[in-house]
């Protein structure tokens, strides 16, 4: 007897199998379970044992085999090799696999006309297609999927028996006869066309600057000529999205090639059978007839590129003079990607021209994944579609927890052994709308994997929707600092059991003495549970008008100015106040003064906001980390670096950025350049964050140096940041597998829940 953990149901496995099995002359079954797969082969001793080499060394593409257990028993005659009926236990421990993008063989069979699968925009296979968000339970069984109300026709269910066809068991299997169809709505409600026709007309909609909502694999797009300034202006008012970047999907790599620069490793992750949105650098004179329109990332040297990965939307390329089209979340601001066909006739009516549906039930919603290559390695900004939910791998296992994450950039995250289940990205849990989706993603994946949590992990803060939502479970609660779950999500991933000194640099984080925090370091040991210790922060800023500072980053200008303590900072800097509305400012500096309104935060982001309101590019932002991300995008010439100074105030280090405002201010004065001072702003931070490390490393002994948070989305800190730690000695762990972001949270909270019931159930015994 075999039985085979991993990602094995829904890729192929089975039929693998059966052609080993039946290449080595074996006899015996396989078949599908809650767990996994089973299989019982008999046959002469060498052909076994090279049927199991063979099944480790040749598994299908899109497998991933976790543990093999093999029980030998004495031989017994078998039937001929065959596959059996799936069976279901009540214990479930089978992984899911990803959605997939459509695979050269379907994507030849799309545009062959002789096929009978000719321009379907619903061809997949065991080796493509939709996966996670068509799986309602397990084992993955087309009853058990959105695809239980489409009957195969003879043609597929022969296919679908078929041991050496590629879509013998394939559970989404169809063809225009029996499967899915597509259709384009006006909006209101008319059918102007349907199938074929229905994607020509869109086809030439999109062509003269239409705006379709196209549903696709994990939900709703809103799509228009990515060429066209009118069009993207006319989705940006609708929207309500006044600067944001819009990602492009772009007919082929090569047209990617004309508008961007793209590496080695872009290249790759752009081809991949994930299929992320990459982050690239764009170049200064495109090699293309016609340029990406400005309204699509307004004043941003990067683009955010992808290519199609279903066949509709191979299909919305094809006789079309489109090369690139704007393909960003279908959803209102701040809800979840709508994924129902009801909920977007009447949440996206405003917005787009047309509705480009399909009647394939969408059972989670997975917003497209984006990532960012630093250094040469890839970097997850946002974790949904294609790596969606294969776990993350921990260094040990232990009782089942649920983790809720923080409250921006939502994600939760499951436990079960050693497997960590981080979730797709949900949303800014702020509303409504999106806590039904934290919901039902927590359920959806509770049932998945059959896990029962023991614990709930949420944030220190009282006041995120998280926070309150765990305080209302039937189950014991563990809180957890913000930043601590920030380094804990790097441990977790990185498999490291040692202490590490961790930088955590983001934008806010309830701290264990009521402040905001956001520019730590934090001695933080595995072996100590949910305990850690501050050994340094970011020196305090007064946060004027508390969380309205954060939208408008000109009041931490004002808050730099004042706490760099002059008597009368109006008349010491008139030529800054001058830019600011004089009564306003005035009340702003008197708020500090008095400590009104005015909680002192040590976040490394706010520090950027400050800088890029003092160089003059975002004194009012439109969407989270607007003013950090112009500062990153305002470098231009390395020329440099500020100086700072580390300073020592009750026991902790304090990393003060005051000496480099004082030269950015004379720089300011001077007329120096924006990309210039930029650079130096930049650079001066990270020597003085490598120095406050090098420094704690002496005081600890500690030579690991663990990085995390929101501010790691900037790559060029980033890279200079490890590079100059990586010069001093320090082992460096990054995010690899998750984002820096809070989306890692949840992940950090999971890790330090087990530890917690480890050592507490442990103590009971």
């Amino acid at each position: 007897m075999v039985s085979v953990r991993g990602i094995v149901q829904g890729v192929g496995f089975r039929p693998r199998v059966h052609q080993l099995a039946t290449a080595c002359g074996l006899q015996g079954w396989v078949r599908n379970r809650s767990s996994g797969v089973e299989l019982e082969v008999a046959g002469p001793g060498a052909a076994v044992a090279a049927f199991l080499d063979d099944l480790q060394r040749q598994a299908p593409p899109l497998a991933s085999i976790i543990e093999v257990k093999v029980t030998e028993r004495p031989y017994r005659p078998l039937a001929a090799f065959h596959i059996e009926a799936s069976t279901r236990e009540s214990q479930r421990r089978t992984l899911i696999s990803p959605d997939v993008r459509t695979c050269d063989d379907c994507l030849r069979e799309l545009a062959d006309p002789a096929d009978r699968r000719y321009r379907y925009p619903f061809i997949n296979c065991t080796n493509c297609g939709p996966r996670y968000t068509i799986i309602r339970d397990v084992p993955y069984d087309r009853d058990q999927t959105t695809m239980a109300g489409f009957a195969l026709c003879p043609e597929c269910r022969r296919e679908y028996d078929d041991p050496g066809n590629r879509r013998f068991h394939a559970q989404p299997n169809a063809c225009p006869r029996c499967g899915p169809r597509v259709w384009l709505e006006r909006p209101d409600g008319r059918i102007e066309a349907e199938q074929d026709l229905a994607i020509r007309r869109a086809v030439e909609l999109l062509t003269a600057g239409a705006i379709v909502a196209a549903r696709g694999l994990g939900g709703f797009h809103l799509a228009t000529t990515a060429t066209d300034e009118a069009a993207v202006r006319r989705l940006r008012g609708r929207k309500i999205r006044e600067d944001k970047p819009f990602a492009v999907m772009f007919e082929s790599l090569e047209e990617i090639q004309r508008h961007c620069r793209v590496n080695a490793r872009e290249r790759d992750l752009l081809l991949s059978r994930q299929r992320p949105i990459v982050l690239l650098e764009r170049r200064p004179e495109p090699a293309a007839a016609a340029a990406i329109a400005p309204s699509v990332a307004p004043g941003n040297r990067s683009l955010g590129a992808f290519l199609p990965y279903t066949p509709l939307h191979r299909l919305l390329f094809e006789d079309s003079r489109c090369r690139a089209l704007v393909m960003t979340s279908g959803n209102q601001s701040d809800e979840p990607i709508v994924t129902d066909n009801d909920q977007a006739r009447d949440r996206l009516r405003a917005i787009a021209d047309w509705l480009l549906l399909h009647d394939r039930p969408i059972h989670i919603r997975c917003d497209d994944s984006v990532v960012r290559v630093v250094g040469g390695v890839s970097r997850p900004l946002r974790r949904a579609r294609g790596y969606v939910p294969a776990p993350v791998l921990l260094a040990h296992g232990g009782p089942s927890v649920l983790a809720v994450g923080a409250e921006l950039k939502s994600t939760v995250c499951l436990s079960r052994g050693r497997e960590a289940f981080l979730s797709q990205h949900i949303g800014d849990l702020e509303n409504l709308e999106t806590l039904r989706a934290f919901e039902f993603t927590i359920e959806h994946l509770e049932r998945l994997f059959d896990i029962r949590p023991q614990l709930i992990v949420h944030d220190l803060h009282p006041d995120y929707l998280s926070s309150q939502w765990a305080e209302h479970q039937p189950l014991p609660r563990l809180a957890v600092q913000h930043h601590h779950a920030h380094i804990a999500a790097v441990l977790a991933e990185s498999q490291f059991e040692r202490p590490v000194l961790g930088l955590a640099l983001d934008g806010t984080g309830y701290g264990t003495d009521g402040t905001i925090w956001g520019g730590e370091v934090l001695k933080v040991d595995p072996a100590a549970g949910t305990e850690f210790e501050r050994l340094a922060r970011l020196l305090p800023l007064p946060l004027p008008g508390g969380s309205r500072a954060i939208r408008e980053p000109w009041r931490m200008a004002v808050s730099a100015l004042v706490t760099l303590d002059p008597p009368h900072p109006t008349a010491t800097y008139p030529d800054f106040f001058a830019r600011w509305p004089t009564a306003a400012a005035a009340v702003l500096v008197q708020m500090i003064r008095n400590g009104i309104n005015s909680p002192l935060t040590s976040s490394c982001g706010r520090l950027f906001d400050a800088v890029s309101a003092l160089i003059g590019l975002r004194e009012r932002i439109h969407y989270e980390g607007q003013a950090a991300i112009e500062l990153e995008q305002a470098i231009t010439v390395e020329s440099g670096a500020y100086r700072g100074r580390l300073d020592h105030v009750d026991g902790l280090q304090v990393i003060n950025p005051l000496p480099i405002l004082t030269e950015l201010i004379a720089d300011i004065r001077a007329g120096v350049a924006v990309g210039v001072m930029a650079a130096r702003f930049h650079n001066g931070l990270v020597d003085l964050l490598a120095e406050a490390m090098q420094a704690l490393r002496d005081q600890t002994g500690i030579d690991t140096a663990a990085l995390s948070g929101g501010v790691f989305q900037n790559a060029y800190l980033a890279e200079r940041l490890e590079a100059a730690l990586h010069r001093l000695g320090f082992q460096v762990l990054v995010h690899r597998e998750v984002p820096p972001n809070d989306a890692c949270i949840a992940l950090g909270q999971a890790y330090l829940g087990i530890r917690h019931l480890a050592r507490t159930q442990g103590k009971d015994r």
